[in-house]
């Protein structure tokens, strides 16, 4: 009985720290491996504070660990379930970052995340906000992403946007603030629930990193299953032949960014087509050199081909994704990437 009230009184950090130090140096040093600092330095300090404890008490810790663990029969693990666990422990404030940087699109700030967002799904959200406030987060967006974010709004509203971006002063370091934690709180957690990408673009992102022969098996495979689905994710699929639609300024982007022996590699098992893509707009010495390069190889493999060109293909994304390249459809003039 004395054992159960001496573990009614203790807090949640010394229950932790009664459950570290009894598994053992090893296992504890595991599970600190884990930890922050700020978590070592809160547990370690509950430590101090035990005093001895009861063999008693030691197992009704354990006890009551394991009923915890084993009373709804299962663990589910879930962003609520997580922040709901992270929320106990470190506190609202600290979790909310956390799980900011969980859900929502890729980006260290607000801002970063916001240049991720779709541009109509952006504009949807910014329509219904005063003008002010819409140029205020325009201005911090990439301009490229901001006009795109303009050409959805309405246009009297976006032209309203426009002439408050115009006559904007410098702002207020604590109204920057309660923009930024409104967009995050109202905007970008909303946004993670909502979003979801669409299972054919996941399958050709998959499907773009088989080789030719596996690539060529599942399609098979799956146009005499689903021939819709097949033809939709050949659609979506990004190859080293679209590369041909990138205009001169992007081919010399993409030359400059791009791994110069992979390339070479690449081009070996490239068409013509392609391959003068790329010769057009190198100098005529780098292009001599590369050319010569290309066959003193010899005979390449298909397999090495293909992951040439696959590393080629995603830088190619990697800039188009920040702007600095256009990859456009030629049938309808659309972005394609």
């Amino acid at each position: 009985m004395a054992a159960k009230d001496e573990s009614r009184k203790l807090t949640g950090l010394q229950k932790v720290a009664i459950l570290v130090m009894s598994v053992g140096e090893d296992h504890a040093s595991k599970i600190f491996a884990a930890m922050e600092d700020d978590e070592i330095r809160e547990i370690s300090h509950a430590m101090t504070t035990l005093g001895q404890m009861s063999s008693e008490t030691v197992e009704k810790v354990f006890l009551e660990f394991v009923e915890n663990m084993s009373g709804s029969g299962a663990v589910v693990g879930n962003l609520d379930s997580t922040e709901r666990l992270l929320t106990k422990a470190l506190g609202k404030d600290r979790v909310g970052r956390i799980m900011e940087e969980i859900r929502g699109p890729a980006g260290r700030t607000t801002w970063d995340k916001l240049g991720n967002v779709n541009e109509e799904v952006l504009a949807s959200y910014l329509k219904n906000e005063y003008p002010q406030t819409v140029a205020l987060v325009l201005s911090q967006l990439m301009p490229n992403h901001a006009a795109k974010v303009l050409g959805e709004l309405p246009r009297d509203f976006a032209m309203e946007v426009i002439m408050r971006m115009l006559g904007m002063e410098a702002v207020k370091k604590e109204v920057m603030e309660s923009v930024e934690k409104t967009l995050r709180v109202e905007f970008m957690s909303n946004l993670a629930k909502t979003q979801r990408k669409d299972t054919h673009e996941i399958m050709a992102e998959i499907f773009n990193n088989f080789d030719r022969n596996t690539e060529s098996e599942f399609m098979s495979q799956l146009e005499d299953r689903d021939a819709s689905s097949a033809e939709r994710i050949r659609n979506l699929m990004f190859t080293f032949e679209d590369l041909l639609k990138i205009d001169t300024m992007g081919v010399q982007a993409l030359l400059r960014a791009a791994d110069k022996d992979k390339l070479s590699v690449a081009l070996k098992g490239a068409t013509e087509e392609l391959r003068n893509l790329f010769f057009s707009n190198m100098s005529e010495r780098a292009a001599k050199i590369m050319k010569e390069e290309m066959e003193s190889m010899g005979p390449v493999r298909l397999k090495d081909v293909d992951e040439a060109q696959m590393s080629i293909v995603n830088t190619a994304k990697d800039l188009a994704s920040k702007g600095e390249i256009v990859i456009a459809d030629d049938t309808e003039g659309e972005l394609i990437y």
